[in-house]
């Protein structure tokens, strides 16, 4: 007998492997097997039917900064560019402490939930205050939620010519002490594990070249990831030259990033033949439709990294540049952008799931784990809703139905076979708590108490 049988579905598999009617058995946090209506299914301790829904993959975040929910859609930063808002809103984020964080961490999650979201990263690069990624680990834990905290870093501040006040920025030593002692606690590189940990200079403009490198070599010595912002805005092009004497990506390269242990979020000014350098490299990339289009500059080009052999995968960003977190939203974003890039026949409803499972998997280096349902994967699941309205007459091709219609939302999750969404509630009993401190602390950061 078997924990869960989640039965008549449309069940996406993996890429170029999808079963009409199908069902999906999960057990012992995995993937037991999967079948097709005339396949005898196994006895199971619990049975959802799924109605003739469409049922994927859990999706993967792999860009979020989840922190600035508590500044989501501030109006003194709602209209500037990505320079202006940091800048606006730095003295807020100087604010937060391991309260603060914990609940953020938590509404975040919550909120990924129901855009069908099962696993995320989060880059908390904000460092007032010590122990914020103890907090975080620790609101993901409270849920049963697959999480990747990166521990993010600036040194840069306004004094030595980044963004950042001197508030949240901290010194070298400090940095790699505390990512240490988190990989240590934190990083779980045991098959299944719900928790891991990679280390993430926020971007050229607030960390200096010495702890670039030093990151990087500290990442190969505990065999984690590394991530940071690259090639994001133009602004960040003049910097680099004016600093660096050379480009974004060749400034990447000098610094010992360029492997297949880094993944880059935005990445949208990177020059053809800097892309296939990266690609070649190994180095995988996050697409942000939303952040890139609210933002208003310009967004990857994911389909030709994708064809240069680069994984793609996608994020939701943090507020400010994103209000929303709903990993439906930015697959739905991603397929509407590559076809306004480059014409009807260039991207599909399918290459959109790819990015948001497959691709954001190897971003994670996780890929052997989740972002598919084949039998032995981590029983990461969603089943999704859309209202009967927006289905009416979408009879021949469910998945891109799932994001020509919409707006669609989990109905049923499940994270390693344990399930965090039921017919559309999230299964969490402290959110109503959770959401009443959230908004006294947002009001006491935002300086409107």
């Amino acid at each position: 007998m078997v924990e869960t049988v989640i039965h008549d579905a449309h069940v996406v598999v993996d890429e170029g492997w999808e079963i009409p009617g199908g069902w999906v058995a999960l057990d012992g946090g995995r993937v037991h097997a999967v079948g097709g209506p005339g396949d005898p299914q196994p006895t199971a301790t619990h049975r959802v039917d799924a109605g003739g829904r469409l049922l994927t993959p859990g999706l993967v975040n792999t860009h979020h900064h989840m922190y600035q929910n508590l500044t989501r859609a501030y109006a003194p930063a709602i209209n500037g560019s990505l320079f202006q808002w940091l800048t606006t809103l730095y003295p807020l984020w100087a604010r937060l402490d391991e309260e603060a964080v914990h609940l953020s961490t938590y509404v975040g999650i919550a909120e990924l939930l129901l855009g069908g979201c099962t696993t995320s990263s989060d880059h908390l690069y904000v460092h007032p205050r010590p122990n914020l990624i103890d907090a975080q680990v620790a609101a993901a834990r409270e849920i049963g939620f697959r999480f990747m905290a990166t521990r993010g870093s600036m040194t840069r501040s306004v004094d030595d010519g980044g963004l950042p006040p001197r508030e949240v920025v901290q010194d070298e030593e400090t940095i790699l002490a505390d990512s240490e002692r988190l990989v240590a606690r934190y990083h779980d590189p045991s098959p299944g594990a719900l928790t891991r940990v990679a280390l993430a200079p926020c971007s050229m403009f607030s960390v200096s070249e010495s702890i670039m490198r030093s990151t990087a070599e500290l990442a190969e010595q505990h065999d984690v990831r590394l991530h940071t912002h690259l090639a994001e805005d133009r602004d960040e092009d003049v910097y680099s030259q004016e600093v660096y004497g050379c480009r974004p990506v060749e400034y990447f390269e000098r610094v010992g990033w360029a492997s297949s242990r880094s993944w880059v979020a935005h990445y949208v000014y990177g020059s053809e033949t800097e892309n296939r350098r990266l690609a070649d490299a190994g180095v995988s990339a996050t697409q942000c439709p939303s952040s890139n289009m609210i933002l208003a500059g310009d967004t990857a080009d994911a389909m030709a990294l994708r064809g240069l052999g680069m994984a793609v995968g996608l994020g939701c960003d943090g507020s400010a540049s994103n209000d929303a977190a709903s990993m439906w939203l930015e697959t739905r974003g991603a397929l509407l952008l590559g076809r306004y890039r480059h014409g009807p026949g260039s991207m599909t409803a399918r290459d959109a799931l790819s990015m948001a499972t497959r691709g954001g998997a190897r971003n994670l280096g996780w890929d052997d784990e989740i972002g598919h349902l084949r039998p032995g994967a981590c029983a990461d699941v969603v089943v999704w809703e859309s209202l009967p309205l927006t289905l009416a007459g979408a009879l021949t091709d469910p998945v891109e139905a799932w994001l020509r219609t919409g707006p669609s939302r989990a109905w049923s999750s499940f994270v390693g076979g344990r399930e965090l969404v039921r017919q559309g509630e999230l299964l969490l009993g402290g959110l109503e708590d959770v959401l009443r401190r959230h908004r006294a602390v947002a009001t006491a950061i935002q300086g409107l108490g």
